[in-house]
């Protein structure tokens, strides 16, 4: 990747036009001309002044030219400076923060989960792919366990998520275990485990077995067999996608060839999620753009992506991915608003 200029190195006159460019190509999808911007009238400038301002900024690597007879458009490193100190400050209207904020208080979210419905909002509210990377199992936080006997050995543990999700899996004792014994084993698990993540759980419960009194306490041995069987933490994370049909209608998705990379790119999760999770360190929205990562070079898409999580501690991803001409002052607070509500959502459900 280019390195991008410093803002500063720029006279006031070009980070104007550079803006306007940027602006108008957001908004039409065509290369911008020296012409286009002088009808503008915002600079008192000729058109022949502008074209060679134009020819300035495409020496430094922000502006292309598609064509030689046409207008330019931004580069990779255009975008970011555009980003990073020329794009307009925007706070999200309040009719999208309210959309968002019963999106996720929903019954439909508690129903399915606060993870699917951040995914629909994020599509919905950008005409974009919405992507969520759900934490792996391990990293999922505990709000309540219970365990309900069925016939013989067997046991029935139900596991709810501060997510909102809700598993179940069926165990077996080594003998049968009255109803009574099970209701104060679910009581004890979740009080003492609540908030904590599964892997941390199962951490806990393996020091817990090596110290004297699990071998005399019945109750906590019991409780310690039953929740090493059901807290199975070992599945890797997973990736809710949405709005692909959206962005296959897109005039940059009319190219076949990059309509079947961007459904290999889906088809492997896997490593999707791998490479979100390296792009996402730290706090805050990072926008990755074209050639940044492998994950958006091939398509010349863009990410605007951030973390949640819980307490200060980073679950997962979500964000917008799509073709690089994106509304950036429109997205980048969406997504912020988003991720910091989400997370706030996931630590209400440890309290409710």
């Amino acid at each position: 990747m280019t390195p991008t200029p410093d803002s500063q190195q720029l006279t006031a006159r070009d980070r104007e036009i550079l803006k306007d460019v940027i602006s108008v190509f957001l908004g039409t999808g065509e290369p911008v001309s020296s012409r286009r911007l002088a009808k503008l009238r915002r600079h008192g400038l000729s058109a022949a002044t502008i074209r060679n301002v134009m020819a300035d900024l495409e020496e430094q690597g922000l502006l292309w030219q598609p064509h030689t007879s046409a207008g330019r458009v931004p580069t990779e490193s255009g975008y970011h400076l555009y980003i990073e100190s020329l794009m307009p400050s925007r706070n999200l209207p309040a009719e999208l923060r309210r959309q968002i904020d019963e999106g996720l208080a929903s019954e439909v979210a508690a129903g399915d989960g606060l993870m699917n419905s951040a995914t629909h909002l994020l599509s919905e509210l950008t005409s974009q792919i919405g992507i969520v990377v759900v934490p792996a199992l391990g990293e999922t936080v505990l709000k309540a366990i219970s365990f309900v006997r069925l016939s013989g050995r067997r046991v029935l543990c139900i596991l709810v998520a501060a997510a909102g999700v809700v598993d179940s899996k069926v165990v077996e004792t080594d003998k049968p275990l009255p109803r009574e014994e099970l209701v104060r084993i679910s009581n004890y698990l979740t009080d003492s485990f609540a908030g904590m993540t599964l892997r941390q759980i199962r951490d806990r419960l393996l020091a817990m077995m090596s110290e004297e009194r699990a071998q005399v306490d019945r109750l906590l041995a019991n409780a310690i067999g039953l929740a090493r069987q059901a807290l199975v933490a070992d599945a890797a994370p997973d990736l809710l996608v949405e709005g692909t049909n959206v962005v296959l209608a897109r005039p940059e998705l009319a190219d076949v060839d990059r309509v079947r990379r961007l459904l290999d790119t889906f088809a492997d999760k896997a490593r999707l999620v791998q490479l979100l999770n390296r792009l996402i360190e730290g706090r805050g929205v990072r926008v990755v753009i074209g050639g940044d990562s492998d994950l958006t070079s091939d398509l010349d898409f863009s990410l605007v992506a951030t973390s949640y999580g819980v307490a200060d501690r980073p679950m997962g991803a979500l964000g917008i991915f799509g073709p690089s001409r994106m509304d950036y002052p429109a997205v980048i607070p969406l997504v912020n608003y988003l991720g910091e509500r989400l997370s706030q959502a996931l630590e209400r459900t440890l309290v409710d």
